[in-house]
């Protein structure tokens, strides 16, 4: 995935930031060694350390993942949750799950994370929540369609956050009519003038848009 922010910035931010735990160093080696290009979908250190930070500061017990790929956000989102805290995590490939499930259960929050497999809109239409944080990072085409599933869904001081965003800034380019770049710029545009909303869009690795409810 090409940076958006300079490699030795990045570098020099993940070594001082707390260390990455064992746990998660062991889903993207295997993501790594097992996925080989693919593996540019895994949310990484950096920013696995920021929604890990986000879940503990915000005081979230409710949390829903759409897209789950190996477990890497998943195990750290849930490892700040409060010991009666759950996490639901939505994906549709058995085979990314498959990877995701074994650690996830060799982790040591198990307990608090559910995985659904199956097409994300289908099972979203059966939760209830309200959810402290939802964090969005599968297929791009459907990203608006997730984000106006997840709105009403959010507690009162939820968040939703959005990976992507800047799409390794494709996002600038007006001559890329690929559905994926059209997808995302269509979805940030659509959130920026949401009045419902109030965002803010991140330079975290690939970009990371945050979004609440107006009070």
């Amino acid at each position: 995935m090409p940076q958006i922010v300079d490699p030795n910035i990045e570098q020099y931010a993940a070594e001082h930031s707390t260390a990455e735990p064992s746990e998660l160093r062991a889903v993207a080696a295997e993501t790594h060694e097992k996925f080989g290009g693919r593996a540019g979908m895994l949310t990484g250190h950096l920013e696995g350390a920021f929604l890990h930070s986000l879940v503990a500061i915000s005081g979230a017990r409710h949390v829903l993942e759409i897209g789950t790929f190996t477990g890497y956000s998943a195990i750290a989102m849930a490892s700040a949750l409060p010991p009666d805290g759950k996490l639901i995590t939505l994906d549709v490939s058995l085979e990314h799950v498959e990877v995701a499930l074994r650690h996830i259960e060799a982790s040591p929050w198990a307990d608090r994370i559910l995985v659904r497999v199956g097409p994300a809109l289908e099972t979203l239409s059966t939760l209830d929540g309200p959810f402290d944080l939802v964090f969005i990072d599968a297929d791009k085409t459907n990203y608006r369609n997730y984000y106006e599933a997840a709105l009403p869904k959010l507690s009162e001081r939820g968040v939703i956050a959005i990976d992507n965003v800047l799409w390794s800034g494709r996002v600038l380019d007006a001559s890329d009519t690929s559905d994926d770049t059209r997808a995302i710029v269509e979805l940030n545009d659509a959130i920026a003038d949401d009045n419902r909303v109030e965002c803010v869009m991140l330079p975290i690795r690939d970009g990371v848009s945050l979004v609440r409810l107006r009070s």
